[in-house]
């Protein structure tokens, strides 16, 4: 062979083994990246080739499948209760990616798990096609209804409300207001992507998945903590004795003085439980400020504050973080006692905090999944309660519940007693920034129900009136708030 043909078939020689290396890095080193690319058209084929899975309620399927007239993409999802369900399903939409439920577990919905290889291979033997698995909530639908029903009856409202069962960690309720319906954008039309882009630029926000991902002042249903603060570390040991907190209160490093709403008559030098009661802001401040800052977060925090709510195993059901703020001079700090100031936090949280202290002060790690089911119903995952925190003493905890029960027997919770339960609560009224007074403010409810035999719930209601046909001196927790809690409650407990 002449030297230019040599060099010309080592040349293509060499091109010729660059494609097999080409072809076996693709094929073996980069194949697991490309097969779960979003960009990859055959992914999203794969996904959507056979019916999803279940989301499950209550025993009853609130998602479910139906047939295309696509070419590739054979199945979407459809949706039962949508609006009501989709801050605990999220949405699986062919155009618009997955969220919440729908994509931490779309391998079990798709039946792609590796748990479930050998039901693939025994399928394809049968011949039946891929099936897939199916999740089981926590989330009771009773409750899940009064809540969803108790806020779109405020006309205009934006809220959120979260149910707890104390004792388990479990998410009995998770309803976000306004919200959407998941099967309206589910397909990959033009028109279902245009009504998703529709609800993105809507005003009220009901893609907002409120009650985990939004965050605010919590205003005084704070005042629950800070009162377990003041208890845990001894700077109040006696709730019925009178403190020296005068009304109304001076802040610290400041000319600014806060009143309260039942005047200083009533709240000047009052007892904690007094201050519970009518929710007096002078001696909530004044605990705050004697705790100082380190020992208020210290206490925020066994609560969950400055934390993840879930594990990171739980993938896109991570909640926002309800902030504690550091390095706060002495007169934030003070507010953060009444539960204002920088101090930001979820519905989620708030809830978290009623459920510790309806728990003898034991926090459980919030879940919303029960159960992972395969396609033959066997478990292959379930849930078990685990502690987050001692957040503080059976002790403390017990006094902060006769406080709250007081307040819902005797102060501005009375909207939520209930016959023959035994009910805790505390009201909030939230401004939006110490000095802002032209903007309508955030109304609170949280409280705990309790039943003889040991059944018990935990409910926080957040509500944002800024749509709402409403005067300013009508926005109270208690109000709008406590009536919602009591209708969650009681379709818990009395079931």
């Amino acid at each position: 062979m002449n030297k230019p043909l040599r060099a010309v078939a080592i040349f293509c020689g060499l091109l010729v083994l660059g494609l097999l290396i080409r072809a076996n890095y693709l094929q073996y080193v980069r194949a697991p990246e490309l097969a779960s690319d979003t960009d990859n058209r055959r992914v999203q084929i794969e996904q959507f080739a056979t019916p999803r899975g279940d989301i499950v309620v209550g025993g009853r399927a609130v998602t479910g499948s139906a047939e295309t007239e696509s070419t590739d993409l054979k199945y979407k999802r459809t949706y039962a209760d949508g609006p009501m369900y989709a801050p605990v399903t999220g949405y699986a939409s062919q155009a618009q990616g997955m969220t919440l439920l729908e994509k931490t577990y779309d391998s079990i919905l798709t039946g792609k798990d590796d748990r479930l290889a050998f039901q693939r291979f025994a399928d394809v033997v049968s011949g039946e096609g891929r099936r897939a698995g199916s999740v089981v909530t926590t989330i009771d639908p009773k409750a899940q209804k009064a809540a969803w029903k108790g806020l779109t009856d405020l006309k205009g409202a934006r809220g959120a409300v979260v149910a707890l069962d104390p004792a388990t960690g479990k998410v009995l309720s998770l309803v976000s207001a306004p919200s959407y319906d998941p099967s309206q954008f589910a397909g990959g039309t033009f028109k279902e992507s245009d009504r998703f882009v529709a609800l993105g630029k809507e005003k009220s926000k009901p893609l907002a998945n409120r009650a985990l991902r939004e965050t605010y002042p919590p205003g005084s249903t704070f005042k629950i903590l800070t009162a377990a603060a003041a208890l845990e570390h001894e700077v109040v040991t006696d709730v019925d004795a009178r403190t020296d907190a005068v009304s109304p209160y001076p802040l610290p490093q400041s000319t600014n003085k806060i009143g309260s709403e039942a005047g200083d008559g009533v709240c000047s030098k009052a007892s904690m439980k007094t201050a519970m009661q009518y929710s007096c802001n002078n001696v909530f401040l004044d605990a705050a400020s004697k705790l100082g800052q380190d020992k208020m977060r210290e206490t925020a925090e066994k609560f969950g504050f400055n934390e993840d709510v879930y594990s990171e195993d739980f993938g896109d059901l991570l909640a926002s973080k309800s902030l504690y703020p550091e390095d706060l001079d002495k007169p934030g700090t003070a507010l953060t006692g009444m539960g204002q100031g920088s101090l930001t936090s979820t519905p989620m949280q708030m809830a978290m905090v009623t459920a510790a202290l309806a728990n003898d002060g034991k926090l459980m790690q919030p879940y919303i999944v029960d159960e992972v089911k395969g396609p033959d119903l066997g478990t292959l995952e379930k849930t078990e309660p685990a502690v987050m925190s001692e957040a503080v003493s059976a002790e403390t905890a017990q006094k902060v519940q006769e406080m709250m029960e007081f307040t819902a027997k005797e102060g501005s919770a009375r909207k939520a007693q209930i016959d023959g339960i035994t009910v805790g609560g505390k009201t909030g009224t939230a401004q939006r920034g110490v000095d802002v007074n032209d903007e309508v403010p955030y109304g609170w409810f949280v409280s705990y129900g309790k039943k003889q035999d040991g059944g018990s719930v935990a409910v926080a209601v957040f509500i944002d009136p800024t749509d709402m046909d409403i005067s300013r001196s009508d926005i109270s927790g208690g109000g709008l708030g406590a009536p919602i809690a009591k209708s969650v409650m009681e379709a818990v407990l009395k079931q």
